[in-house]
């Protein structure tokens, strides 16, 4: 099981205040996002400006990664409940490098999703696991073919997700009852739904087996979701609620 940007519902996202949370919680992994800050280091957060989830404002293409670093990434997560606390604002917890974070979690599986389809962003992410020796424990993911397709030539040994047209690709010959053997890629991360359209069911994880594709699911944070998926064989749960997937997946 990964906690989900560190446990998104539980503290604020992709923050070493998560990852320290969702592992202690007992997540086997960690799944978070990418870009590059404005000298070119990979910077771990999810959307393209600070405004939704900092007291930074505009694009994170306009910051250095030091500046970065000194944005309270805590300021707008409200305590569980409501209540209208913002209990880590102020705290120090900024926007980490992605070396920082490969540093802190040794041994840890890791699912880092590549947030921009320029393929400098693949290289530098790639250049980071590799000097962090980290390849066999980390798997890349983004909805962009052409990031995934400069990593994956570039350093062949790190396993890669589907893109959103890789998927679409595998969706599709899986309901022709004609599912590949070989693909580019080597796992599946997928959302059991997009709108009105079912990704994971039985059938495709039997096809995903049957190619010796793992099979991760995001974002599950429902106790019955979690039991069904795992009841038809899903490989990993990604959720912002590891409190709750990490003790379904170990009674199961």
């Amino acid at each position: 099981m990964y906690a989900h940007r560190g446990g998104a519902a539980l503290r604020p996202e992709n923050t070493i205040a998560a990852f320290d949370h969702g592992l202690s919680l007992g997540a086997d992994g960690l799944e978070f996002d990418v870009h590059l800050s404005r000298d070119g280091a990979a910077v771990v957060h999810h959307d393209t400006t600070l405004d939704r989830t900092t007291n930074g404002r505009g694009p994170i293409a306009a910051h250095t990664a030091a500046e970065l670093d000194q944005i309270d990434a805590g300021y707008h997560f409200e305590a569980p409940g409501g209540a209208g606390e913002y209990p880590f604002r102020g705290q120090g917890f900024g926007i980490p490098r992605l070396r920082d974070v490969l540093a802190r979690y040794p041994g840890i599986p890791l699912i880092i999703e590549l947030k921009s389809p320029e393929p400098a962003l693949a290289q530098r992410v790639v250049d980071d696991i590799r000097a962090a020796d980290a390849i066999e424990r980390v798997a890349l993911g983004s909805f962009y073919w052409r990031a995934l397709n400069h990593a994956r030539e570039d350093e062949p040994r790190i396993r890669t997700g589907s893109s959103r047209e890789e998927t679409r690709w595998l969706l599709y010959r899986s309901r022709l009852r004609w599912p590949p053997k070989r693909t580019a890629f080597q796992e599946l991360q997928v959302p059991e739904t997009v709108g009105r359209t079912v990704v994971v069911s039985p059938r495709l994880v039997r096809d995903a087996h049957r190619a010796g594709l793992p099979v991760k699911v995001w974002t599950v944070n429902e106790a019955e979701d979690m039991r069904r998926l795992l009841d038809w064989g899903v490989d990993a749960l990604i959720s912002d609620r590891p409190d709750i997937a990490a003790g379904i997946v170990a009674r199961l």
